[in-house]
């Protein structure tokens, strides 16, 4: 049995949560397989919204076991706050949730590192969610980091306090005004260490490499969005893990030819939070509208998104460094209402007409090239049914087929895993 991969194509937040949710029924096993608390994957159902930043979303199908892979990197307080949530709506996850041993640890002293940093950036800054990700990773790359699988051996509080220790010289040295007290930052944290053993721990790539050889049906999840890939995303207002598809196996331990259906979801626009370059971005009343409509807020920040038309040239750029086989469309109901739709098809780059995404689109480099389409009217959180589309948005959706050359499989027209439909 082979894995699919759903993941992001635009700037992250293009309710992956949603669809693992309505997925999760087809699958044995989902994986997170990179980020870690600065993602926000929001799930509705039953009248409820539901919030995870770190867990798998597919936690609340009792068919499912849900792994955090390597590739992941945990806040234990964070984390803690989740599974106590859990907890409250009688979700028994301890047995569905299993923790990989090579996942790394977020410690107190990362976030603090994370904020000196960007504070000492000052206008440079690039957006951070001073969630700690960054020097995580930093640590993880430069082999001094601490893993899931540590806390587990003797004299790891040791190397703690070795590795603290550093980061509170580095932050002495960025030398801006960070006040905090370690010692409780401290408690919090052993203390939801304690409750992070109770967790399964298991060497998930050879969980991994058996649930495929036994024929189970897996699902990996991604975090984040593509444009925010640290290697092919805006570079350097991005995310510190790879996001697209070959981030699935490092993240996981899965071979490449392991990997069957590559999901890659949008949103039927564009939306971005903190820093960077978004060549479409709108600053009129349709952005607003936009933002408004489609409670345009980070669900890890509580940041405002911008908003801007939908960016062909980018979605083209991601679903080719991914390899995507399906698209799924979000948010095609935040549309409704407008008498003229606009799709950046090209860009005007130095002077010349490309459309494909160059090294560089800051705003003095790009001038998007938009081709106008006819807007709907229709209220489209009703609909239970392909039929009932109206056809400006069947225009729409099969323009972005063909541009793109990967048919759309889901057009989602609320937040609610009900209001999906499926072509």
């Amino acid at each position: 049995m082979a894995v699919d991969l759903l993941l992001g194509l635009q700037w992250g937040d293009e309710c992956k949560g949603k669809i693992v949710d309505v997925l999760t029924s087809n699958y044995n096993l989902i994986a997170r397989f990179q980020g870690g608390p600065n993602a926000g994957h929001t799930l509705v159902f039953n009248g409820k919204k539901h919030v995870l930043h770190t867990i798998p979303s597919g936690i609340f199908h009792d068919n499912a076991t849900n792994l955090v892979g390597n590739g992941v990197v945990i806040d234990p307080v964070i984390f803690k706050k989740e599974l106590d949530k859990l907890e409250a709506q009688g979700v028994d996850y301890r047995k569905s949730l299993l923790i990989s041993r090579k996942a790394h640890l977020i410690l107190p002293t990362h976030r603090l590192l994370d904020a000196a940093s960007e504070t000492a950036k000052g206008k440079a800054k690039i957006g951070s969610t001073l969630k700690g990700i960054g020097p995580t990773y930093m640590d993880k790359t430069g082999r001094n980091g601490i893993r899931v699988g540590d806390i587990e051996l003797d004299g790891w509080k040791q190397r703690y306090r070795t590795l603290a220790n550093k980061h509170e010289a580095m932050i002495a040295f960025h030398n801006v005004d960070i006040q905090y007290e370690l010692k409780e930052l401290e408690a919090e944290f052993f203390d939801a260490i304690e409750t992070l053993k109770e967790l399964t721990f298991i060497d998930s790539e050879e969980y991994v490499f058996q649930a495929i050889k036994d024929g189970k049906s897996i699902l990996a999840e991604g975090a984040q969005g593509s444009l925010l890939d640290i290697d092919f995303g805006t570079y350097p207002f991005v995310t510190s893990s790879n996001t697209t598809a070959a981030g699935a196996c490092t993240g996981l331990g899965i071979a490449p030819n392991k990997i069957a259906d590559v999901f890659g979801i949008f949103k039927a626009y564009t939306t971005r939070v903190g820093s960077g370059p978004f060549p479409t971005e709108l600053f009129d009343d349709i952005g607003e509208t936009m933002g408004r409509v489609g409670h345009e807020f980070g669900a890890t920040t509580g940041r405002r998104r911008r908003c801007g038309w939908l960016d062909l040239v980018a979605l083209k750029y991601a679903c080719q460094v991914n390899g995507v086989t399906q698209l799924m469309m979000m948010k095609a109901d935040v549309l409704s209402g407008f008498d003229t739709l606009k799709i950046c098809t090209a860009y005007e780059y130095k002077g010349e007409r490309i459309t494909h995404l160059p090294y560089n689109i800051e705003a003095e480099n790009i001038t998007p090239i938009y081709t106008e389409m006819k807007g709907w009217k229709e209220n489209l959180t009703e609909m239970e049914d392909g039929s009932q589309l109206p056809q400006e948005l069947n225009d729409y959706i099969v323009f972005l087929e063909n541009a793109l050359e990967t048919p759309i499989k889901i057009v989602s027209v609320g937040p609610d895993r009900k209001q999906t439909i499926f072509r």
